[in-house]
């Protein structure tokens, strides 16, 4: 018969008490650190950019240079905590102490980390390992994980024995049977008792921790294989019981574990709502996304998470990921722009190995650069996260599709956006209910738009792109700089293609054809785009043409070259070279 939750009786005193002077010693070591920020449910800035396997200094870095300016409300960390050696990302997933003392950095790291991210006004999310621990292949092994700590499987000294572990010690089986998918082994992991006191002492002893340091929230990995009780439970003992709390549930359809009972304690990762927009780009029409959101069947709201991929899912096939090339960038400003659950950015690196770990051991020297994939920084995408928080808490208005992959639609009076998911330009006189005036097309970033006092404009969207207004960029000025260099290039295309240059300079995406600016075909056959660069800049440049699949053509002949002068922008006539 299927097994059920172990009924042993209470533990003995002495370990209940250990449980409670853990907690009361974890707060005195965070006693000296600054009081956390206020974490709240997401509101007005209610985007995530998951930067995932990121060691934690260069976490730091990010928040300060690029996920505040771009208005991201939190950033979220892979799991802290000390696990099994080895380079696969996966290991991170295999806890062998609630020490911090992983890959990505120690407690001195973690803590710096969290006060720049607050300074730069971002709020930190730990994903948190707390279903299970790491299962060695062969029991009998004793191991050592990164931070020092000897194990082997079902005894982790000074934490868990094995009467800590659930009775079950066979992999799951079962999905629909609740007890199985709760007591039994994820993937061979040793499942712990969470309906243990002890065990559930010692689980918010460690989220405790984090939280002294500063931690604002937490995503609980595998919160499908713990009861929702269990989980209740382990939230009341936070020394803030209302900490944000974001479970990760999967949607089975016919499965025994329905997400949903976990809302009580606070919001559930809509898993349906990835593979549903896989789908829809793929092989349906985005005119169906007119009522995208709970109409569908979703989990309420505000209490859903989002995402058009993550690290699981990237992988596994059954949603999006970046070798989707436009329809992943699209789905992500259609998440962003789209007012239904709290979306999450997914942001990693290159894999063909589905194993394979993070470059470098997860230390980003660069965006683009060995294999980070960087998607919080897209242009098309961090530029939506500030449309999203200029349009927070507006409704869909003037809804419009061809029937087919061309949709566009206003967030009230704050915001427009249009989406063409087709292989033709898409050209017409769009109804909008924006104020009057010139408005910036952040997609582009360097076009401006007109609307007139009836609310409408007309422009040209081309194959595979977006455009999107808000009255929170009502000019393409970047502060007072003027400098830089205005690229014109006459390049013919084929439907679903664009004009791109990169070069020798950052902001020319160093070379990097992922990170190459993409010019406006506004003035087709004319590509135009404006970049701003230091005055006296000398910088080397070519053109490339990229297809809606992302493959990319350079054109021929030697890297041009040109100078930002003392004062104004260089202006750059160019021909395609074939």
């Amino acid at each position: 018969m299927p097994p059920t939750r172990n009924t042993r009786p209470p533990r003995r005193t002495t370990r209940v008490v250990a449980a409670a002077t853990l907690a009361a010693a974890t707060l005195t070591a965070g006693a000296t650190a600054a009081t956390p920020a206020a974490a709240v449910p997401p509101g007005g800035k209610d985007v995530t950019a998951v930067l995932f396997e990121w060691r934690f200094a260069d976490v730091a870095r990010a928040c300060t240079d690029s996920l505040g300016p771009a208005g991201y409300g939190y950033v979220q960390v892979s799991p802290p905590q000390e696990h099994v050696q080895g380079s696969q990302w996966w290991t991170s997933y295999q806890p062998v102490s609630y020490k911090i003392a992983g890959r990505l950095g120690d407690r001195t790291a973690f803590k710096n980390m969290i006060d720049a991210c607050h300074a730069a006004g971002v709020k930190v999310i730990a994903d948190s390992v707390i279903n299970h621990m790491a299962g060695p292949a062969d029991p009998g092994a004793t191991l050592t994980g990164t931070g020092g700590s000897t194990y082997s499987k079902y005894s982790y000294p000074g934490l868990y024995s094995g009467a800590d572990l659930d009775d079950c010690r066979a992999e799951i089986s079962n999905y629909r049977d609740k007890g199985n998918v709760q007591n039994c082994e994820l993937v061979k992991l040793a499942d712990l008792d969470t309906g243990e006191e002890y065990v559930r002492g010692r689980i918010a002893a460690y989220l405790n921790d984090l939280r002294s340091l500063g931690v604002d929230g937490f995503r609980i990995d595998a919160a499908k294989h713990m009861p929702a009780t269990d989980l209740a439970n382990i939230k009341s003992r936070l020394t803030d019981p209302n900490v944000y709390w974001k479970q990760e549930a999967i949607f089975g359809a016919g499965e025994a574990v329905d997400p949903a009972e976990y809302l009580p304690s606070g919001d559930v990762q809509e898993f349906r709502y990835a593979r549903d927009l896989k789908r829809v780009f793929e092989s349906e029409n985005l005119a169906y996304l007119k009522n995208f959101g709970e109409a569908w069947g979703y989990m309420p709201s505000a209490q859903s998470g989002v995402f058009v991929d993550n690290h699981d899912t990237e992988r596994g096939g059954d949603t999006l990921n970046y070798k989707a090339g436009s329809a992943y960038t699209l789905a992500n400003v259609f998440m962003l722009a789209w007012p239904y659950g709290s979306p999450d950015v997914h942001s990693g690196y290159e894999w063909s190995d589905k194993d394979a770990g993070p470059p470098n051991g997860g230390t980003v020297n660069a965006c683009y650069q060995d294999g980070w994939k960087c998607q919080h920084a897209w242009r098309e995408i961090s530029s939506t996260v500030a449309l999203r928080n200029t349009a927070h808490g507006q409704g869909v208005v003037n809804w419009w599709d061809n029937g087919a992959d061309q949709i566009a639609f206003g967030r009230g009076s704050k915001a427009y956006v249009a989406i063409n998911h087709e292989g033709a330009p898409l050209t017409r006189t769009f109804q909008t209910s924006l104020p009057a005036g010139d408005y910036c097309d952040v997609q582009s970033g360097s076009r401006t738009v007109t609307v007139n006092a009836s609310g409408q404009f007309t422009a040209t969207v081309a194959a595979g792109t977006a455009l999107a207004l808000h009255t929170g960029a009502r000019t393409c000025a970047v502060g007072s700089v003027t400098s830089g260099a205005s690229f014109g290039v006459t390049a013919t295309t084929v439907p679903g293609q664009n004009i791109h240059v990169t070069g020798d300079h950052p902001a020319l995406g160093s070379w990097n054809t992922g990170a190459a600016p993409r010019l406006d075909p506004a003035a087709y056959p004319v590509w135009k785009l404006d970049v701003t660069l230091p005055a006296g800049t000398t910088f080397a440049y070519k053109y490339v043409r990229k297809d809606a699949s992302g493959n990319v053509t350079w054109e021929s002949g030697a890297n041009r070259s040109a100078t930002v002068p003392a004062n104004g922008k260089v202006t750059l006539t160019d021909t395609w070279r074939n």
